[in-house]
Parts: structure tokens; C-alpha cells; sequence
């Protein structure tokens, strides 16, 4: 697995467990790392990982806003857990890193979606992501 591909999947753990337990960002990435084996990630992996993490939590309201504006008929608090963070990680993306594609951003989100969530959540994943560049393009 690429090194961003595997950051992004370390990404979604973390912020899956900040979506249940509310803690911090920095505590909750030691605690990830602390439990898992240090050969399993490169330094680098693990500073893409915390850069996505903290982009996510120090944006939280903006990213959840731009989700909800697309999100017709779905409510944010009621879409599943995956497919929330999915959807926050692939967003922050969209709209804070300039150095990443839009394609390349929508696609790994929903490969992530593909893999740790339900048959459909890709299409749910690529339809919302899809509206928010295109309206980001305006």
C-alpha cells in the first residue's frame, strides 16, 4: 500500500475513535501509535497521518457545514461513523490541501469507503465529494 494511501486509512482510525470517545487529537494519535507495532509505520506516514488528523479536528465545524450542505435528506449526526469520518478526511482534503488533487482525494476516499464500509457507501462518498468540488471550482 502507497505511503499517503496507508496515512489516510491510519487517518480514518483515529478520527473514527475522536468521533466516539471526544478526546483530544494528540492524545488519541499517541495512543494509536503506542498500540500500534512501530514497524508498521515510517515517520512520514505518521506525519501525513497527524497533518490529516489535525486539519480535520481544527476544522471540524467548517468541514461538517460543507458535508451537510450536500448531504440532502441525510442528517451528519445519522449517517454512520465510517462513512461521516470518511466524508470529513475526504473534504478537509478538498478544501485545505492545495498540494493534493481533487481526483486523487475523491478516489482515496472512496476506496477507503469501499473497504471499511457498506456495498453502497462509495457511490454515497463519490456523490457528495464530487458536489463539494464542483461547487468549490465556482
Amino acid at each position: 500500500m502507497r505511503k499517503r494511501s496507508l496515512s489516510r486509512e491510519f487517518a480514518l482510525q483515529v478520527l473514527y475513535q475522536l468521533d466516539i470517545t471526544r478526546d483530544k487529537e494528540d492524545a488519541a494519535l499517541a495512543g494509536f501509535w503506542q498500540e500500534l507495532s512501530q514497524e508498521d509505520a515510517e515517520q512520514s506516514v505518521k506525519d501525513f497521518t497527524a497533518e490529516l488528523v489535525k486539519a480535520v479536528a481544527q476544522n471540524l465545524a467548517v468541514i461538517d457545514a460543507k458535508i451537510a450542505q450536500f448531504a440532502t435528506n441525510w442528517q451528519l449526526k445519522r449517517m454512520a461513523v465510517v462513512d461521516r469520518n470518511i466524508l470529513r478526511l475526504g473534504c478537509c482534503e478538498l478544501m485545505f490541501r492545495d498540494d493534493i488533487p481533487a481526483k486523487v482525494s475523491i478516489n482515496e476516499a472512496v476506496e477507503l469507503a469501499k473497504r471499511y464500509s457498506g456495498r453502497e457507501a462509495g457511490k454515497f462518498v463519490n456523490a457528495i465529494l464530487d458536489k463539494i468540488k464542483q461547487e468549490m471550482k465556482k
